[in-house]
């Protein structure tokens, strides 16, 4: 899971669109719903003035941010006000951006219901594609390119290549065996973390993981801790200069902390998705063979690519729902190094729709003891809560 969802919307160069349909924290309200009983705090409990995106989890809301980013290039002062940038009460001020944004959901929405039987078709991402506004003239550049087929949103599987047992017995037979990989029961790792949210300066991080998925990510800021921490069954966010302390993860959102927990041990991945299926793609202009499973029967997929040589996993891709389009994090994996008779990954970047980050661990220790409240709901420090 990467850390800092959404946190860094107060800098003056902040890289998502946060507030897009004028949104502020609703004082008063969070504290009372926070509790891990609780059910998850949607939108228009946490923030003033939401008029389209009610009853979506707060996670969730913040990724359809990210998604309107993502489709339009633009960020957070874009669709608000400059002042914006360093007051939250101004995002619910309403901008001339923001009222159409509103209004083009209720298009999008219209025509997926008239012309696509409520299937979702259409999205921001049709026809902005990074730009502001809609592409209309054929582009020669793009027709008459060289560059390979776009991979799908979908992998339908063949056959003829490898099976899905075969490639994830190369898989953990790289990583140093069955056996070894079922001796590591836990690890701890320290090293450093950069990235939008940080200004690209490199801070200390600490990785936690216990089997068979647990997983806790603590970057070390200088206002204070960015947690992300994943128990086995509910994951939680706390950071600094965040409206809320402590956001509990949903949806997508938590399948992908549940995947990278698993992925920590990953004797028993092929038991942990479903619907598998076996293609292949190109990164780097080579040809990697890619699994594709799913956490739940008909849920978003979550895809694997591995090296065709080595055998280890080099990507990771899953995804998150969200009222408007589906939300790519991508993760990449190198610099493998045997712990204990275990090839791990010391050196990883995370994509997606908000930023970008690169987390290079200078040390693991295996199988140390590690307290199960570790992974628990965290508590934001002082200055998170201020």
């Amino acid at each position: 899971m990467r850390p800092g969802l959404g946190r860094m919307i107060l800098g003056a160069a902040g890289t998502i669109c946060l507030c897009l349909l004028g949104t502020v924290f609703a004082k008063g309200q969070a504290p009372a719903q926070e509790g891990a009983a609780q059910k998850p705090l949607l939108a228009e409990q946490a923030f003033k003035n939401i008029q389209v995106l009610k009853g979506v989890p707060v996670d969730e809301f913040m990724e359809t941010m990210g998604f309107f980013a993502a489709s339009t290039g633009m960020n957070c002062t874009d669709c608000h006000t400059e002042a914006s940038g360093g007051d939250w009460a101004k995002y619910a001020d309403d901008t001339p951006l923001k009222q159409k944004a509103r209004m083009m959901i209720l298009m999008v929405n219209a025509l997926n219901r008239s012309s696509f039987a409520g299937k979702r078709m259409v999205t921001c991402w049709t026809c902005h594609r990074g730009t502001t506004g809609p592409r209309v003239i054929p582009d020669f550049s793009i027709q008459y390119s060289d560059m390979w087929d776009a991979e799908p949103d979908e992998f339908v599987g063949r056959t003829g290549g490898p099976s899905v047992d075969q490639v994830l017995g190369k898989y953990i037979q790289a990583l140093g065996g069955a056996q070894s990989v079922s001796n590591l029961t836990s690890f701890v790792g320290k090293g450093t973390y950069e990235g939008y949210d940080t200004g690209f300066d490199k801070v200390p991080v600490d990785v936690l993981a216990k089997a068979p998925d647990m997983r806790a990510t603590i970057v070390h800021l200088p206002d204070g801790d960015d947690t992300t921490t994943f128990d086995g069954q509910l994951g939680w966010l706390a950071a600094p200069g965040r409206p809320l302390p402590v956001m509990e993860l949903t949806g997508g959102e938590l399948e992908g902390a549940k995947i990278e927990a698993e992925l920590a041990f990953p004797a028993r991945i092929q038991q942990a998705l479903t619907d598998w299926r076996v293609d292949s793609t190109r990164i780097d202009n080579k040809d990697v063979p890619v699994l594709q499973g799913r956490l739940t029967p008909g849920g978003l997929p979550v895809k694997l690519y591995f090296d065709s040589a080595s055998g280890l996993l080099v990507r990771l891709i899953h995804y998150s729902n969200t009222p408007v389009g589906v939300v790519p994090t991508e993760i990449d994996y190198s610099d493998y190094r045997d712990v204990s008779g275990v090839k791990m990954p010391f050196h990883w970047v995370v994509t997606w729709t908000d930023g970008r980050s690169t987390t290079e661990l200078t040390s693991i220790q295996p199988n140390v003891t590690i307290d199960a409240a570790k992974f628990n709901r965290p508590v934001p420090s002082a200055t998170t809560q201020r």
